[in-house]
């Protein structure tokens, strides 16, 4: 069973969540959205429920009003969640009823039902069977232009869990050095994670020397070597539920002059994709201000992934800058610049903030250096 992270209202988990998104499924033509335990049931109502074979499930008609469908032994969780106080209503289920029925009459008129992206694969289905006149439709288009525009709580919290990882970051001499393994790294720097504000780590990794060519590698037992250069992106969730996601490049000792070459490039790449960063732009433009300073390099083909992701109850959602999304950027948009480069058998680099577009420009949530740091060895 895992363990839910206590959550901490912000303001803006208000009703008035419920009722944009009402007004945002009917302009979808969705007659009513469910919305199972996930981050989007936490958006919308506070509510933290465990993802469990049970049946929880926000019904949110388009023309009326929301009902919480809940086991009954998860009622007092419920009410003493934020969504008690939001006066939602609140509909529990026995252990020998089947909420799925109890849900499809709650939607009995509905013929466009938008369901949440998170939903179990069997939850999906047994619905559909339940509803056999309705046509199904990702809820997700619906969700997201919500989520993806942060209030001014949403990006205090932001900004609070990139000062949290900032502080990791800080002390990753303490722990990086020649002789250690990427595991026993990573470790101190999970366990640092949460000592520094974070519930929980959500994911550490420690690349070191060729291992750094691997975007994604994590940590292994590979001994760290005077000279490696090592990729460290971590991240947590923070008690009040939004995320934290920083990567900074680092050399222990003192690396191969063409590494510190690619470096600098590297540097003005995240530089001058945050530069770009204000309302209005395309989102794919800013991944392109990153891809052409890497191109003229020499380093473009090395670039294997997208400029940067969105971030608040998800490590990763809306909007994603990358190749081809023409979403224009809005005052409240916040999301990753992390280029990077990556040749296979040899070193990897990456830069990673959080920034957030303001009314005028941009904010970056992130604030330690991203000169390469060298550590002692």
């Amino acid at each position: 069973m895992v363990a839910s992270v206590p959550g901490v209202t912000l303001r803006t988990v208000t009703a008035d969540r419920l009722e944009r998104a009402r007004a945002a499924a009917a302009a979808a033509g969705i007659d009513v959205v469910l919305v199972t335990p996930g981050p989007d049931l936490r958006y919308l109502t506070g509510y933290e429920a465990m993802p469990l074979e049970r049946l929880t499930c926000l019904v949110l008609p388009a023309d009326a009003d929301p009902v919480l469908v809940v086991p009954a032994l998860e009622r007092p969780a419920a009410q003493a969640s934020p969504a008690g106080s939001l006066g939602v209503e609140i509909v529990d289920w026995q252990e020998t009823e089947d909420p799925v029925v109890l849900v499809a009459r709650l939607t009995v008129r509905a013929r466009r039902v938008g369901l949440d992206d998170h939903m179990w694969a069997e939850k999906v289905l047994r619905f559909r069977a339940a509803m056999p006149e309705a046509v199904q439709v990702p809820a997700g288009p619906v969700l997201h232009g919500l989520r993806m525009r942060k209030s001014a709580d949403e990006i205090d919290a932001l900004r609070e869990a990139g000062a949290a990882i900032d502080r990791v970051h800080a002390r990753m001499g303490e722990w990086l050095r020649a002789g250690r393994t990427e595991r026993e790294v990573g470790r101190d720097i999970a366990d640092a994670i949460v000592t520094e504000g974070h519930v929980r780590a959500d994911f550490v990794i420690v690349a070191s020397g060729p291992n750094g060519a691997s975007p994604h590698h994590e940590t292994g037992d590979r001994v760290i070597e005077a000279g490696d250069p090592v990729v460290v992106d971590i991240g947590g969730t923070t008690r009040a539920g939004y995320c934290s996601d920083e990567t900074r490049t680092y050399a222990v000792g003192s690396p191969a002059d063409d590494f510190g070459t690619a470096y600098e490039a590297l540097r003005r790449a995240q530089v001058a994709a945050v530069e770009r960063v204000r309302p209005g732009v395309t989102a794919e433009s800013v991944d392109a201000a990153a891809r052409d300073v890497l191109d003229r390099a020499g380093l473009g083909e090395y670039f294997v992934h997208r400029t940067g992701h969105g971030i608040g109850l998800e490590t990763h959602e809306e909007p994603y800058i990358v190749a081809g999304n023409a979403t224009p950027l809005e005052a409240g948009m916040a999301f990753s610049i992390e280029p990077g480069f990556y040749l296979p058998g040899r070193f990897g680099a990456r830069i990673e903030d959080i920034v957030v577009a303001t009314d005028d420009g941009v904010e970056r949530l992130n604030l330690r250096p991203r000169d390469l740091a060298v550590l002692d060895t």
